[in-house]
């Protein structure tokens, strides 16, 4: 479970969705909503999950001008999740 949870995020957007209860993590590709469930209240034990919408964030065109000219790419794919708690809270700054 513990590699299901990826980190958390931490943005200006979704602080103001922490007063609502509402906490986003980066988790793996393939996780499903039960498992990211079950992760969060196993990671954080003195929460109860309500609710977890999951979304998958798209590839995107970097690219960066270098000595040898400019480099091309994209960023990866990846999976973020909104958990909605029934009670309790999550404190990302005392686990550091």
């Amino acid at each position: 479970m513990d590699k299901i949870l990826e980190k958390p995020l931490i943005t200006e957007k979704l602080s103001r969705l922490q007063q609502e209860g509402k906490y986003a993590f980066k988790v793996y590709k393939h996780a499903t909503k039960p498992e990211i469930k079950l992760a969060v209240e196993q990671r954080y034990p003195n929460v109860k999950v309500a609710k977890v919408n999951t979304m998958v964030m798209p590839s995107k065109p970097k690219g960066r001008f270098t000595k040898g000219g400019y480099v091309e790419g994209r960023s990866k794919v990846w999976k973020k999740a909104i958990v909605t708690l029934k009670e309790g809270e999550i404190d990302f700054f005392s686990e550091i």
